[in-house]
């Protein structure tokens, strides 16, 4: 959202005949928009929540920020971008702030982690329905991981990444989900569908074009300038189906590599650098569950997405299916580089 001191913050990128009167206030307009035509169970924010450095006090941008998710009562959850920091307030003290919101999930770090690296790493389970055999069990994982702000490391430029610690407490996460899962009730024999979110993208999303993808490429990817390993993480763990990034605000696209959906949603917030013409936009998921021979509900069923745009109709875009349960354990090899 790149929120910052509200009315008295301009807008970037935004055609001439619409600079007058645009503000913060246009980015918290088009948030309740959103909740009002899609009516969502949950509320994800992907990073840069603020913009410290035009934000003069922190905590204050960000009740503004997260005001009308908080307003509508929905569950929601954030993680960390990495501007949200360049205010008054350390990541860590940023993160436990956002942890303090009514109706917020988010938490600071898991509470079972000694050590692990950043702010902002936590995993929600989506339980079946009641009075059915998932009752007990996770049918949704949703993974949040602090993706950093910038390398620590002098002989290393440019942006963070997601580091071992934080990659052994997913490793670990999910192979206790996927023990639950598969066992009685209900045992199943693929895992339950996973989703993750964090800010900054994996250099695997540099795999993507438009002959490969949908959406839109209209930026290089800043991702880190090492990788991390963490798809090829994602890829073992087997459990997770798409990612979910923010960060480069004028790439949209989704693409499939190795069964995973690497997906941006493009820029959402007014005070972002955009592109002039090109909507402001929020992408939207969800996850069907599939109807029982007896008529009861049973496990996730399908993923899709779609986009919705910030213009006089808040037009649906790009409406594709994720993931789908008959696909599951099928992953398709995507040739990289060589003739």
């Amino acid at each position: 959202m790149h929120y910052a001191d509200g009315k008295t913050t301009t807008c970037e990128d935004v055609l001439p005949y619409q600079v007058a009167g645009c503000s913060d206030l246009n980015t918290t307009a088009f948030v309740k928009r959103m909740i009002q035509a899609e009516k969502p169970d949950f509320i994800v924010f992907t990073g840069d929540n603020i913009y410290g450095f035009d934000a003069t006090d922190a905590a204050k941008s960000m009740d503004a920020a997260f005001a009308p998710a908080i307003a509508s009562n929905i569950p929601w959850a954030a993680v960390l971008g990495n501007h949200d920091q360049e205010s008054d307030l350390s990541r860590e003290g940023v993160m436990k702030h956002i942890v303090g919101y009514k109706s917020t999930l988010a938490q600071v770090n898991p509470s079972d982690q000694d050590v692990i690296d950043g702010f902002g790493n936590y995993n929600l389970e989506v339980g079946g329905v009641q009075g059915t055999g998932f009752e007990n069990k996770s049918v949704l994982n949703l993974y949040f991981l602090d993706s950093g702000d910038y390398s620590t490391v002098p002989s290393i430029p440019g942006y963070g990444w997601i580091k071992p610690s934080q990659q052994f407490w997913f490793q670990q996460t999910s192979a206790k989900l996927k023990k639950v899962y598969m066992k009685k009730p209900q045992a199943q024999k693929t895992p339950a569908p996973g989703l993750a979110y964090f800010h900054i993208p994996l250099p695997e999303f540099a795999s993507f074009d438009s002959s490969n993808s949908t959406g839109v490429r209209q930026e290089g990817i800043s991702s880190a300038s090492v990788n991390s390993g963490f798809f090829t993480t994602l890829v073992e763990a087997g459990d997770v189906k798409a990612a979910f990034t923010g960060h480069d605000h004028v790439n949209d696209f989704c693409g499939k590599l190795t069964g995973i959906n690497l997906c941006y949603a493009g820029g959402f917030g007014y005070h972002a650098y955009g592109k002039a013409g090109w909507d402001r936009r929020a992408r939207v998921v969800a996850a069907t569950l599939e109807k029982t021979s007896t008529g009861g509900w049973g496990a996730v069923k399908s993923i899709k997405t779609w986009k919705r745009l910030d213009n006089q109709h808040l037009s649906t875009i790009d409406s594709e299916v994720l993931w789908t349960k008959s696909s599951a354990g099928v992953r398709r090899k995507k040739h990289i580089g060589g003739p």
